[in-house]
């Protein structure tokens, strides 16, 4: 079955940097769309980034610039690169497969 294990969230400053990753099992990684998706306490949930098959990607408007998502097939991982971090990042972070049919357990980003 898909399983999907994010790791890499942490407690940051302002203007911090940060990588988080997802581990993908049960599916071929390769072949599928991959997102991050955050949301925040009392906030919706927002897409954040995603990223094809081949590597071509997508961002919110919001993190356009900042963020940069990216993926290693070989290992089956997921990775966003999050740089420039400011309060308004804060949420928990969700791995997450084409069609939103798949979610992670979640990491939290704390920018404080």
């Amino acid at each position: 079955h898909v399983q999907l294990v994010e790791s890499g969230g942490a407690l940051m400053q302002p203007g911090g940097s940060l990588t988080l990753s997802c581990t993908a099992s049960g599916f071929t990684f390769e072949n599928w769309y991959m997102a991050w998706v955050r949301q925040a306490p009392g906030d919706q949930r927002e897409g954040v980034a995603v990223i094809d098959g081949d590597g071509a990607t997508s961002y919110a408007e919001s993190v356009k610039g900042r963020f940069t998502i990216s993926r290693d097939n070989a290992k089956n991982t997921l990775y966003l690169q999050l740089n420039s971090l400011t309060r308004e990042d804060s949420a928990m972070y969700y791995c997450v497969t084409e069609g939103f049919t798949h979610w992670g357990q979640g990491t939290q980003v704390t920018v404080s």
